[in-house]
């Protein structure tokens, strides 16, 4: 009796190798069809929204009010983000999975990230903004995981100028302007809380908020002096600015704290090179 339960187990962890050695050996494409079938997804759900209104009619509608939304021209990002994971989708064709654990992690990670993305595209256009808030940290966390494992240095290995530009920068692009959307998704969903913001004006709040983007992003640009990252949140804040040109009390802090994170690349820029001289 004890052999057939040894035998059982046996031909299980077996079979577990296999289908994990097939997993790894098609995650490359696996990662491709994945960003295929996001790119799809959010494109039909334009033309045919599953709530009848899209997302960006639902934010010029019924989320109007939401004074920390960009401009809409800000979302032409999404084509910029498109591109680069297109891109990070060919890269990663082109290499060995279990010879690249990095790689390997970071699209793992991605395939997360998008089939969560089309859920978030469903609740959000179906207005269940409060169920997109939590699915959107869903996105988060695993572009975080993947992000860091890119950005992650290896003293004794520096990335190609490839890798930098077909893996890391798609993913700072992409966790940069999910980071801005989370923000935006939270506040849409206490807008249609009505909520009372504890005595503190929607105006405060939406300062509030746009300091707590540019403290995130400052954050990144001084501890690892991510561009592509850094200037996502620049792009939104310009918008931010842009969209309430007639509001000094929100046009203004987010004009300055955008010019301030430019300057803040600038500055590290600057004392790293004096630094690796």
């Amino acid at each position: 009796m004890g052999d057939s339960y040894y035998i059982i187990f046996y031909n299980l962890k077996q079979s577990l190798r296999l289908t994990h050695c097939m997993f790894a050996t098609r995650l490359p494409l696996f990662t491709l069809v994945a960003i295929l079938t996001t790119l799809m997804v959010n494109t039909l759900s334009n033309f045919f929204p599953p709530g009848g209104q899209n997302v960006g009619e639902i934010s010029n509608t019924v989320l109007s009010g939401v004074l920390i939304t960009p401009a809409n021209y800000a979302f032409a990002i999404w084509g910029l983000i498109y591109i680069g994971l297109m891109a990070y989708g060919v890269y990663q064709l082109r290499l060995h999975p279990r010879k690249d654990p990095t790689i390997q992690r970071a699209s793992q990670l991605l395939i997360v990230a998008c089939l969560v993305q089309v859920v978030w595209i469903l609740l959000f256009t179906l207005q269940w903004f409060w169920a997109s808030v939590g699915v959107m940290l869903l996105i988060l966390l695993p572009l975080i995981g993947a992000y860091l494992a890119l950005h992650t240095p290896n003293q004794n290995i520096r990335p190609s100028r490839q890798r930098q530009w077909y893996a890391q920068i798609p993913f700072s692009v992409y966790l940069g302007w999910i980071s801005v959307a989370t923000v935006v998704n939270v506040a849409a969903a206490l807008y249609t809380s009505n909520w009372n913001g504890f005595g503190l004006s929607q105006i405060g709040w939406t300062v509030v908020m746009i300091v707590i983007a540019a403290a995130i992003a400052a954050i990144v640009a001084i501890q690892r002096g991510d561009v592509a990252f850094v200037l996502v949140f620049v792009w939104a804040l310009s918008a931010i600015a842009v969209r309430h040109t007639t509001l000094p009390a929100i046009w203004m802090p987010a004009a300055i704290l955008a010019v301030g994170l430019i300057a803040l690349l600038i500055g590290r820029g600057i004392i790293m090179v004096k630094i690796l001289r």
